[in-house]
């Protein structure tokens, strides 16, 4: 891997309702989290851990989004336990000095908040991990691209509900977007990128 420059990690959405027992669980998030982990410790200072922040009540959504909040009612503000918007414990320890960025949409880079902190910093390239891959990780990663960033893909280190889904989107990133967007390990980059 060539020189990173200046770059953010980008972990989406590791919270304790995509790890528990809720509706929006997802199994394969307790086997990605060591790598989540690894990446986040040994580069906290670079680390942004984005949270995926439902509504209130689904009346408080934009658009479809209310259709999408009645059929996931159980998930809004007024049900869901609000410990459970937390990232994984283990990921908490490191806030600070990494960063937490808080979104109400599948992309993190819907109100330009993300982009203006990234440009500030004068980062180039983002590093993004966490899930679900065909879901948040792919708005994240397509919103980059079309933003300018240089993109990198953890694909131990992302996860998805459906393997099907999950596997079809790393292979559409990898392929379709191979010119602005690089695919690798955990180990492969911490043992390219210097701490």
């Amino acid at each position: 891997m060539n020189n990173l420059g200046n770059w953010r990690h980008i972990c989406v959405d590791a919270q304790r309702m995509f790890l528990e027992d809720t509706p929006w669980r997802v199994p394969w998030m307790s086997r990605i989290l060591p790598q989540l982990q690894e990446l986040s410790e040994r580069h906290a200072e670079r680390t942004i851990f984005t949270r995926f922040i439902p509504p209130a009540r689904p009346d408080h959504a934009a658009g479809s989004w209310k259709d999408y909040y009645r059929k996931w009612w159980m998930m809004t503000g007024e049900h869901l336990p609000t410990e459970l918007l937390g990232i994984a414990p283990s990921l908490q320890a490191l806030v600070p000095p990494a960063q937490m960025f808080d979104k109400m949409t599948y992309s993190p880079w819907v109100d330009g908040r993300l982009f203006s902190l990234l440009r500030q910093d004068g980062v180039g390239t983002v590093v993004i991990t966490g899930g679900e891959t065909d879901v948040c990780v792919l708005a994240t990663v397509l919103g980059a691209i079309d933003l300018g960033f240089r993109v990198v893909v953890i694909s131990d280190a992302v996860c998805s509900g459906a393997d099907e889904t999950h596997d079809a989107a790393v292979d559409l990133l990898g392929d379709r977007f191979s010119v602005q967007l690089e695919l690798s390990k955990t180990e492969e980059f911490l043992s390219a990128v210097p701490t």
